[in-house]
């Protein structure tokens, strides 16, 4: 059997699990309904189980290690997790000794972002870079930073909080207690705000707004104007990280991806007009290419380091 490690993608509603070896190719993948309604022992229980079946199939001499990525703050040296709404369960609980203890194998927990961010760095779009940021659009906005080859975490796991970038000062008001965030612009939950507020209809996707940003007419005037803000607010955020690292990558990923040709042509706009940075050197801006497995490889990736 080959080396791999094991990659865990904990959401608040679904668990996931790779077996992913050393080069990257993944050898098979459980995914399954998040047992949160029972709380912290049921989903404890959850991933021991998952990575029980994994280990048994390719042996537990070959397993180097296991990572987990959960969205919120990881502080790294005690290894908790810290202000995240998803998983209340968890909150100041050794979550990384607890799950070490149950399988004992070493675990590494890493925010979900910052886990993309290493996925796609490791063999999606970023591969052939060691330095990168990536924005996860989706029901916020993640992000993570990679710099010189490694996750940047911050002196305590909080860097890379990218959603919540100033784009329109004295705008919405957010969660995180700040005033016009770029995920309150520019998320799919912001698409569907704004086709709610333009009176386009009730429970749409961003998906479907996009649908009605091809219909001509009034309609499909209101959704694109929704596409052109969450292209500007990108572009001013992007600009401030053109101008912050100098990276010659910036990727993007989630839900409103397909929306590309929606928003991007402003994005590019803005942040040409913004950024000297981005004039003078041409970094990429560019779809990131793992999907919603970027995290599972990332994870993964994390014993190797």
């Amino acid at each position: 059997m080959a080396e791999y490690t094991i990659g865990i993608d904990l959401g608040g509603t679904n668990l996931r699990a790779a077996a992913i070896s050393r080069d990257g190719k993944m050898m098979d993948k459980i995914a399954a309904a998040t047992d949160y309604e029972h709380g912290r022992e049921a989903v404890l229980n959850d991933i021991t189980a998952a990575i029980g079946k994994l280990r048994d199939k390719f042996g537990a001499s070959d397993l180097k290690g296991i990572g987990v990525g959960v969205p919120g703050f990881i502080r790294m040296k005690e290894g908790f997790l810290t202000n995240s709404p998803n998983l209340p369960y968890f909150e100041n609980f050794p979550v990384r000794d607890e799950l070490t203890r149950r399988v004992n194998s070493p675990v590494i927990l890493e925010n979900d972002a910052n886990a993309a961010a290493q996925g796609e760095k490791w063999i999606g779009a970023g591969k052939d870079h060691d330095d990168l940021v990536l924005l996860t659009l989706g029901t916020g906005i993640g992000g993570g930073i990679i710099s010189g080859g490694h996750i940047l975490r911050g002196f305590v796991g909080m860097a890379g909080e990218l959603g919540h970038i100033t784009v329109v000062p004295n705008g919405n008001p957010c969660a995180c207690g700040n005033r016009g965030c770029l995920e309150k612009s520019a998320s799919a939950t912001a698409i569907t705000a704004m086709a709610h507020m333009l009176h386009l209809g009730e429970n749409l996707t961003s998906k479907d707004v996009a649908e009605l940003a091809k219909q001509e007419g009034e309609t499909g005037d209101k959704a694109r104007a929704i596409f052109r803000t969450m292209g500007d607010a990108l572009g001013i955020a992007l600009a401030t990280l053109v101008n912050t690292f100098n990276f010659p990558l910036y990727l993007l990923s989630g839900g409103p991806l397909p929306s590309w040709d929606l928003f991007a042509p402003e994005m590019f706009r803005v942040v040409e007009e913004r950024s000297y940075t981005y004039r003078a050197t041409k970094p990429a801006i560019e779809k990131a290419t793992l999907g919603n497995e970027a995290g599972l490889y990332g994870a993964a990736y994390l014993p190797w380091e």
